[in-house]
């Protein structure tokens, strides 16, 4: 079932939420933890029945070998565990991987039949091995079991993340929270859950046929021009964040109506001014996962600068593997592992050279925003691209080594600067994939969006209210300009959802 679905929004979402707070007035309030599960349950199994198999299982493997873990925790115990999770997780996600790349480099002809990926795998795979972890290390407490089925299945969270920590969600589940009915929360989380939903409808889904048909042009061998590729590679780059950002509003939000706080898994991330800032605030639970339970075991940075940044680049690359089994993710987690290692050595030099102790940029903030957000375009390009092929088409493209070709009707209307542009190398022609000015619009709107704009989290927090001046209409709070919002939103959201479309991160 998806957020974005009459189902969803019109059914489920309502009937959940009155039961929910119905059951926690009764005597019995584990009755609405309960609810809860079986709601969480019927959702997953909404979208194939027969994988909540696989879910319950691996529940209950888990919450054994946690248990087990709690009382006496042996390394044989934490092996097991994390070796089924990692197993089941290979099995499902990569073994068509690992098949293909050895008949290619054994030159065999193995065969297994194509192994449909289960939604939310690799999201509940995580917090359970996370789990595990702490367990072992004597981080976790031996949890009530509907506390622990919550945990893992809990519908907000469960198919795109955030990827939740045990020590943040079971103290809320054990709160019951379904006691009284905290209309704050009610009101604030339904104006989160809009603006993911605007974020996922009217944006996200709106930019997907401009990065689709551009990326598909690629695919099949059309040499883009470089207005072509850049415009491409932009609009996958605004689909992806609105997307992905607006499905962890939405699960934010959802979360809140049911008086439970997920943590925040954006903090504006194409506003960052490095590369380590971007990751700080790009998917943050999936950044936190990766330093704690990867980056940190492998040593960190406590064994030199050479052992640091191997351990940055090996971090990445799981991350990249992680996102899904095709080479293109694997370069694209290279490629940022590079970019942090270098962004890390750049600042060392700095310090030491340049601003000594100082942590000020050589170069200004917005300069460096500039070069951050094109070097993590670029990234994209890799990410996006279901070849290397395609990759190479788009990087050829956005580096106008096909030419660059500027709309005919351009050229009568720039006058004697055409000719200039002509003598220059710039041509003039027919260009499938861009639409000049109305192209260039939209993209130099939603820069400015996510370059100026209030994230959603500051939208609704009530920190700093004072210093709130001009823009203060973008800050929630219960009042009737929010109330027309939110209702002409929904209201077009509503409109929209006949063309129901996936989230990109259901796919990982």
């Amino acid at each position: 079932m998806l957020f974005n679905s009459y189902e969803f929004i019109l059914v489920f979402l309502p009937a959940v939420l009155w039961a929910y707070y119905q059951l926690g007035k009764t005597a019995i309030p584990q009755l609405s933890i309960a609810l809860l599960i079986g709601a969480s349950l019927f959702f997953y199994a909404w979208w194939n029945p027969a994988y909540l198999t696989l879910l319950v299982a691996s529940m209950l493997i888990n919450y054994a070998f946690g248990i087990a873990l709690s009382r006496k925790p042996k390394r044989l115990y934490l092996t097991l565990g994390v070796t089924i999770n990692l197993v089941a997780l290979g099995y499902y996600k990569y073994s068509n991987f690992f098949i293909d790349n050895l008949n290619v480099i054994a030159n065999t002809n193995f065969h297994l039949e194509q192994v449909i990926l289960p939604l939310a795998i690799s999201f509940f795979t995580f917090q359970q091995i996370a789990f595990l972890v702490d367990a072992y290390k004597n981080e976790a407490h031996e949890y009530q079991f509907l506390d622990y089925c919550l945990f893992v299945s809990f519908f907000p969270q469960l198919i795109a993340g955030p990827i939740v920590h045990h020590k943040e969600m079971m103290p809320q589940f054990q709160s019951f929270p379904a006691k009284n009915i905290n209309y704050e929360n009610l009101s604030t989380g339904l104006a989160i859950f809009i603006i993911g939903l605007a974020k996922k409808v009217l944006i996200a889904d709106n930019l997907a046929p401009y990065a689709n048909e551009t990326f598909a042009a690629a695919g099949n061998g059309v040499s883009l021009s470089f207005l072509e590729a850049w415009k491409g590679a932009f609009a996958y780059t605004f689909q992806l964040y609105f997307d992905f950002s607006g499905y962890s509003d939405m699960a934010i939000g959802l979360a809140l109506m049911f008086g439970i706080r997920l943590p925040i898994n954006f903090n504006s991330p194409y506003k960052a001014t490095n590369i380590i800032e971007f990751w700080r605030c790009w998917h943050m639970t999936l950044s936190r996962f990766l330093r704690d339970y990867i980056y940190f075991p492998l040593g960190g940075n406590r064994h030199g600068q050479i052992r640091r940044y191997t351990n940055l680049l090996i971090t990445m690359l799981l991350g990249g593997l992680w996102h899904g089994a095709a080479w293109t993710f694997v370069f694209w987690g290279f490629l940022h592992g590079i970019f942090l290692a270098v962004n890390h050595a750049w600042h060392a030099i700095q310090r030491k050279i340049i601003f000594k102790n100082n942590n000020k940029s050589l170069l200004g903030p917005n300069l460096s925003r500039a070069i951050t957000f094109v070097a993590i375009v670029i990234a994209w390009v890799f990410f996006r691209a279901d070849s290397f092929e395609t990759a190479i088409n788009m990087l050829t493209g956005m580096a106008g080594l096909n030419g660059i070709v500027l709309p005919e009707v351009w050229a009568s209307n720039l006058g004697k600067i055409s000719n200039l542009l002509i003598t220059i190398g710039i041509q003039f022609g027919e260009v499938t994939y861009f639409k000049g000015l109305r192209d260039i619009t939209i993209i130099a709107i939603l820069l400015f969006v996510v370059w100026s704009f209030p994230n959603s989290s500051e939208i609704v927090s009530r920190k700093d209210i004072k210093k709130r001046k001009a823009v203060k209409f973008l800050y929630w709070k219960p009042s009737l300009i929010w109330a027309i919002f939110c209702s002409i939103s929904l209201w077009l959201i509503i409109l929209k959802l006949s063309a129901v479309s996936d989230f990109l991160y259901f796919q990982f």
